[in-house]
């Protein structure tokens, strides 16, 4: 499983970084994010889900929202 922690990003580059790694991993493979802004926490679920991956939430104590995604393409 690939760990990105991109809380410390502002839209649009927690996207932009998401798209890269998920080049970088083969199809079945797992992404996990940890996200902070706001419009990321809303446009990367929503494109990871129009792309058909597989996608898990969960928001953790300090309002990040955490995501396990499987690579289906």
């Amino acid at each position: 499983m690939l760990f990105i922690d991109l809380s410390n990003f502002r839209c649009p580059l927690p996207l932009v970084k998401t798209k890269l790694a998920l080049k970088k991993i083969s199809n079945g493979e797992r992404l996990h994010l940890i996200l902070s802004d706001r419009s990321s926490k809303q446009d990367v679920p929503k494109y990871l889900k129009q792309k058909g991956h597989l996608v898990e939430e969960s928001t953790n104590l300090h309002g990040h929202l955490n995501l396990f995604v499987t690579k289906i393409q």
